[in-house]
């Protein structure tokens, strides 16, 4: 697949739209085959090129940042309620835990996080140094971040939203697209379709 097909594909879909009273996301759809989601899965932090939006991020350190909002060890009691942790990992779309609160991270929010897939772990999101230059850093890298993890034989991902330029979409799109054909056991053998989409539009086949 090249990046020319995406753009291509990019300016086909916007001839077609109609204006909306929403920014419209610019989904991404690889399509699998030969591929036994129970045995198998792709389980991928991609770093995009190009910010998608702004990410609503909290944190789980030992004392309170002036840069990120902050549940403290103490504060963790407060989510024993299941209504005020089910909240919790509603309102925020990233969290940050300091590694020796791990633990306790897990024991507290872990089933209220894991399934949506916004648990700290080690590739991103656990902080041994609770800095606000390291935190930042963090969420500069979170901005950017989208995860893949497969439960079906069909992945999708918010790629961009339609006011972002048709080559910054591109850009977005190749590299998950390679992230996922590398993370893929048989690679392209794995692919049955790539397709792209904007939220109210009709899909394109890619390849």
């Amino acid at each position: 697949m090249e990046k020319g097909q995406v753009v291509k594909a990019l300016a086909e879909i916007r001839k077609e739209i109609k204006p909306r009273k929403f920014k419209q996301s610019v989904d991404l759809i690889i399509n699998l085959k030969s591929f036994d989601a129970k045995k198998e899965s792709v389980n991928l932090f991609i770093s995009l090129p190009h910010k998608v939006k702004d990410k609503k991020i909290a944190a789980f350190l030992s004392k309170k940042s002036g840069v990120v909002q902050t549940i403290t060890k103490p504060e963790f009691d407060n989510y024993k309620d299941k209504k005020k942790a089910k909240n919790l990992a509603k309102d925020f779309d990233f969290f940050i835990a300091h590694a020796s609160l791990m633990p306790s991270v897990a024991a507290t929010f872990g089933k209220f996080l894991g399934p949506s897939g916004k648990m700290p772990s080690p590739q991103l999101g656990v902080i041994t140094e609770e800095s606000d230059a390291k935190i930042n850093d963090i969420i500069k890298k979170a901005e950017k971040i989208v995860r893949i993890k497969s439960k079906e034989p069909s992945l999708k991902l918010c790629i961009g939203k339609e006011v972002m330029k048709d080559e910054e979409i591109a850009d977005n799109v190749m590299t998950a697209y390679n992230a996922i054909l590398n993370a893929l056991p048989r690679n392209k053998d794995n692919i049955s379709s790539v397709m792209i989409k904007f939220t109210m539009s009709k899909a394109i086949k890619l390849e």
